[in-house]
């Protein structure tokens, strides 16, 4: 199951809004073949390995880090695949967030008289998949906040300068995930004080799909995100109704998405779910103090990554990660899973899951 799991990995950035997986045909106790789902479209895992057997796949054995589907998408049921080459025992790592469909799976699989194992490293085989479990569940985005702040807190200067907090090899971690995330998103502030690329910059890299929160479209018809909307996707989501300035951002090759407000802001939870409807499963959040704290406080956030280097920049006016309104009592602060810690060079970084999210009525 482990070599299912790195193979499932090598889809990684590719098969949104599809899950990572990767299966392994065993016989006589040798590998006769291996794959993994390539690309949203394309063969799913077990049509994969089926189709790079070695030999024969009567009666041997295969290793699946997902439930195998049982119905007809972009490609025909992988359940009806693993009947036909006469697989005599499937082993699964994670079962499907639908339980309708997996049982089904399962109970298609046992009455083909085919042997059928769960729990096979699952805890290893889920942690492969947490933005599919949740778009699958909520056809929203898995929005992971991310920021680079000092030792003290800070995300720039007192002059606004943030360039540069961490070193080469943060930097280059934060491109893997612009590439393993369908969208990355900012607010129009970082448009108008950085005006970045946000691309992928890794060879071979994903461009996710760039996300503007931009209430009132203040963005530049100059930005680079505007003059490069036609090679790389690009939405602006505002409350505008200015038809004219929407009509030459649409010309640019940006797409306008119109949200309603909500206490003067875009609605974020509106925007989540027109950004699912358009199979957007994962989001970076790249905000600044603003967006950060508007994301918190309308709960779309999963998971945040916390990025620390060993200086201090010090200043009152110097901004921290997240602003808004902030909490009143430290009991209703937002509750983070303890973090899994990598270091990266001279820094660190921390992921959590968000536990709970304290809301303003």
């Amino acid at each position: 199951m482990q070599l299912a799991l790195d193979l499932a990995e090598l889809g990684c950035g590719w098969v949104n809004p599809n899950p990572m997986v990767g299966a392994v045909i065993v016989k006589e106790n040798r590998i006769i073949g291996t794959g993994y789902h390539h690309r949203y479209g394309e063969n799913h895992a077990e049509r994969d390995a089926f189709a790079n057997c070695s030999e024969s796949a009567q009666g041997a054995t295969i290793y699946v880090t997902l439930t195998p589907c049982c119905h007809q998408g972009k490609t025909p049921a992988c359940t009806d695949a693993i009947i036909e080459q006469g697989i005599s025992r499937v082993v699964i790592g994670s079962a499907d967030p639908n339980s309708l469909v997996g049982d089904k799976s399962l109970a298609i699989l046992r009455q083909a008289g085919i042997i059928v194992e769960t729990g096979v490293l699952t805890a290893e085989c889920d942690a492969l998949n947490p933005v599919f479990f949740h778009y699958i569940q909520t056809k929203k985005p898995y929005v992971v906040m991310k920021y680079a702040m000092t030792l003290d807190g800070k995300i720039a200067t007192v002059t606004g300068a943030s360039k540069w907090i961490t070193g080469e090899a943060a930097r280059a971690r934060v491109h893997q995930d612009r590439h393993r995330y369908a969208g990355i998103m900012v607010g129009v502030g970082t448009i108008l004080s950085d005006d970045p690329a946000l691309t992928c910059r890794l060879p071979n890299g994903h461009n996710p799909t760039r996300i503007i929160c931009d209430t009132t479209l203040r963005t530049p018809l100059t930005a680079q995100v505007v003059q490069t909307a036609q090679t790389v996707p690009t939405i602006i989501a505002s409350c505008s109704d200015d038809i004219a300035r929407i009509a030459a951002f649409e010309q640019a090759g940006c797409e306008l998405l119109i949200v309603p407000k909500h206490q003067q802001h875009l609605d974020l939870q509106a925007l989540m779910t027109l950004l699912g409807e358009r199979n957007i499963d994962s989001i970076l959040l790249e905000g600044g103090q603003t967006l950060n704290g508007s994301a918190l406080e309308a709960g779309i956030v999963q998971r945040i990554q916390t990025y620390i280097a060993p200086i201090v920049f010090g200043g009152d006016t110097a901004k921290s990660p997240i602003g808004g309104r902030g909490i009143r009592q430290p009991s209703d602060a937002y509750q983070l899973s303890p973090p899994k810690i990598t270091s990266l060079g001279d820094d660190i970084l921390l992921e959590s899951e968000v536990l709970h999210v304290h809301r303003y009525h």
